[in-house]
């Protein structure tokens, strides 16, 4: 049995992820942390900072991050404290807190870090890494869409887009929203949408003349993430310490 611990026990994912482990025949939920206490799907969620005691107590395997970014980065430093493996799906991290994430995770625990743990999330950023190649001269626009709750904008599924989108295409100009009297140039544009109960859409257009390409995905339920996260758990069991993505737990 995998023994799994969620950081962020009482969130949306978080409640999501805990059902799904106490649904799966080969993963033992032994607690979590949060905020506040509590309780969730019979195991004790403690205070964040008793996420030592819990970790000494519970030994878990692998514990499984979806909080906020400063949180994040405090759980992580304490799961490499005792060598506990990582998934961690938080996004918002600065480029200093992910340098230190990595620096941290370096040598001492296998972790997957993902800005999106949906395998159809990780096929369509594969497609779009194609259509790039193909389509670098088109104009073109990246949308995303959450519930109103969600912090940070753009995601991290769109600031995962526009990584490779530069990767493929160089570095450009990057306009968020458009207003005014300006004529379109060589830049890419990049529409934040926050309303609602909205899981998660995501869509990138490639527009030329005469024809429109889009590749889209768009996600029904948190169950598509959290699947995802605990296929990435069972995969990063046993690994030899670093920093993996979800295309080395799907070997794309």
């Amino acid at each position: 049995m995998i023994k799994i611990a969620v950081c962020g026990a009482l969130g949306r994912m978080g409640t999501t992820i805990g059902r799904l482990v106490t649904e799966a025949p080969d993963m033992e939920l032994v607690g979590g942390a949060d905020l506040k206490p509590g309780n969730f799907f019979g195991a004790e969620v403690v205070d964040a900072s008793g996420i030592e005691g819990l970790i000494a107590e519970k030994r878990p395997d692998v514990i499984i991050d979806f909080t906020v970014a400063d949180a994040a980065v405090e759980n992580i430093r304490t799961a490499a404290r005792h060598g506990i493996s990582l998934v961690v799906g938080t996004t918002g991290f600065t480029p200093e807190q992910r340098a230190e994430i990595d620096a941290t995770i370096a040598g001492r625990v296998p972790a997957v870090i993902s800005s999106n743990f949906s395998v159809g999330v990780n096929i369509f950023w594969e497609l779009v890494r194609e259509a790039a190649r193909h389509l670098g001269d088109y104009d073109i626009e990246v949308t995303e869409a959450h519930h109103r709750y969600k912090k940070d904008a753009p995601s991290g599924t769109a600031k995962t887009i526009l990584r490779i989108l530069g990767e493929e295409l160089g570095e450009k100009q990057q306009v968020y929203g458009r207003e005014g009297m300006a004529e379109r140039g060589d830049e890419i544009g990049v529409h934040v949408i926050r309303g609602g109960d909205i899981v998660g859409d995501h869509a990138v257009l490639f527009a030329g003349n005469f024809e429109c390409i889009e590749v889209s995905h768009r996600a029904y339920d948190r169950a598509v993430f959290a699947n995802g996260a605990l296929k990435a758990a069972r995969w990063v069991t046993g690994k030899t310490p670093g920093v993996y993505s979800m295309s080395d737990v799907l070997d794309l």
